[in-house]
């Protein structure tokens, strides 16, 4: 059997403004980001044929994500002060799936492939300009945003300014080229609506 992992954007630390590799190296500015870089050591060196991927801002029509917190927070009449600071790329969760049941079967077949790999929607973002566009493809009144800094937001954990993924040996690899993320949160808009 091939092992498939889930890791993240957060293993980098943010501070290049320019799509990171999985070559690039890792170094997590909180302790999310270094549970997740744990876990694909773990899987490295304990399972031979694996396939670490590595995603970001993920995203459904089901379970708690930022497109159905700012839903959410619009229908509660809130004015959504949200960062426009941080970039990257949004990706749709049932994109992510059908990507891993491609890369998964192709790591069991040729145990060659196996490795870590990037897998996002295509494109780059601030939280607020996705924020933006998911009113905008809601219709109807929009809520007021306003864009923030990342100083001006009090998350206890510190974030990457930059976190985008390069998923070239992704499509290289497995033939799997991510759609852009706007034409992504349109099918998730509509399963929401």
């Amino acid at each position: 059997a091939a092992i498939v992992h889930i890791s993240t954007d957060y293993v980098f630390p943010g501070t290049v403004a320019r799509a990171w590799l999985p070559t690039d190296p890792v170094s997590p500015l909180n302790v999310y980001g270094q549970t997740k870089l744990a876990g694909e050591e773990a899987v490295r060196s304990e399972a031979p044929r694996h396939l670490i991927v590595r995603t970001s801002w993920v995203y459904s029509h089901e379970g708690r994500n930022f497109v159905r917190t700012m839903l959410r927070l619009s229908d509660e009449g809130r004015e959504l002060r949200v960062v426009n600071d941080q970039h990257g790329s949004p990706t749709a969760a049932a994109d992510l799936a059908a990507a891993l049941l491609i890369a998964g079967a192709s790591v069991r077949a040729r145990p060659a492939l196996a490795g870590t790999h990037h897998f996002s929607n295509a494109g780059l973002v601030t939280w607020f300009e996705f924020a933006t566009a998911i009113f905008e493809i809601r219709g109807g009144d929009s809520p007021r945003l306003t864009p923030i800094s990342t100083s001006d937001y009090p998350a206890p954990a510190r974030r990457p300014a930059w976190s985008a993924l390069d998923t070239t040996s992704f499509r290289q690899v497995f033939g799997v080229s991510p759609r852009p993320w706007r034409e992504a949160l349109c099918d998730t808009m509509r399963r929401l609506m």
